[in-house]
């Protein structure tokens, strides 16, 4: 053509037809062109190297994309590495591709995305899994909730929070504290890259309450607090968000009961005293008859007139 050939362009030829008659030889570059595409194809079949390819239209199965030339087809299961509603969003793009069958002669090549995708995620992992240090912390975005913990996507490997590192303050189920697809900054707590596990924090180390609680909280003092866990030993009481208290059985009542439920409930407010208080271990001892008989030498102080 003229628009793209002129005179002393080097080009390659297919010889078509050599006519004795006149010693004129029939040339097409067409023809040549279109052989080198599946040169180049074949190569990257035995390769395994990527090439690129324009997809074209969604037909029944998959989708017919252009390597120059040459109609190709990618499966619709090989369109991408995760789940695709609709093919119709590929139509029109360059895609990185690998060749994943060949035949020439049925004129026959069969393209795939998610081998591509699927490499590509392998090395993001990879990469990931060998920067991973203690301590530090990372950005990632929620991918999915437990009843346990939420799962954090950190770029290809996924985190878990569990409820306990959630929040200072005590966490039923992590919707209360983040939905999925929020953008969190957590904490590396620990991971064990051949059980493919992350342990993750969400919680500030420097918010941790039990900082304060010396200065704050001493023996003898006497708090309200909230039942948050009935166990058959005792009651967990909490002062404020993060820091709890165990009121032993035998430090509930001066009746004599066989287990906390019997006379408390989650959710009771409660005058507690605090008996043993070990911030370091982040542990507190605490009584309710204490409390009670504490509160009633207090109003017997008082006479009727006072």
């Amino acid at each position: 053509s003229s628009l793209t050939l002129k005179p002393g362009d080097k080009i390659d030829v297919y010889v078509v037809k050599v006519r004795a008659e006149d010693g004129n030889v029939v040339l097409s570059k067409k023809k040549a062109d279109e052989l080198k595409v599946w040169q180049s194809l074949e190569e990257s079949y035995k390769t395994g190297d990527t090439i690129e390819a324009k997809v074209s239209e969604v037909v029944k199965g998959g989708l017919v994309a252009y390597v120059n030339e040459v109609r190709c087809f990618i499966p619709a299961s090989h369109a991408s590495n995760s789940f695709v509603k609709d093919l119709n969003q590929f139509v029109g793009k360059n895609l990185v591709v690998k060749v994943i069958e060949f035949d020439e002669k049925k004129r026959r090549v069969v393209l795939s995305r998610k081998e591509v995708e699927r490499k590509e995620a392998e090395e993001k992992k990879e990469t990931l899994w060998n920067s991973l240090k203690k301590g530090e912390k990372r950005t990632g975005i929620v991918s999915r909730l437990a009843k346990f913990g939420a799962f954090v996507n950190l770029g290809g490997v996924d985190g878990l929070i569990h409820n306990s590192d959630l929040s200072w303050k005590r966490v039923n189920h992590p919707s209360e504290v983040v939905k999925e697809g929020d953008k969190v900054e957590v904490y590396v707590i620990d991971f064990d890259k051949e059980k493919g596990r992350i342990s993750l924090g969400l919680k500030d180390v420097e918010g941790d309450p039990w900082n304060n609680a010396a200065f704050k909280y001493k023996v003898n003092d006497i708090l309200e607090g909230t039942v948050v866990r009935l166990l058959d030993f005792g009651a967990f009481v909490e002062i404020e968000p993060g820091i709890e208290g165990l009121v032993h059985v035998t430090e509930i009542t001066d009746e004599n009961i066989a287990k906390p439920s019997q006379v408390l409930k989650i959710g009771d407010k409660v005058k507690v005293k605090i008996l043993e208080i070990n911030p370091e271990e982040k542990k507190m001892a605490l009584s309710i008859k204490e409390a009670e008989n504490k509160t009633a030498e207090e109003i017997e102080k008082y006479n009727d007139k006072d």
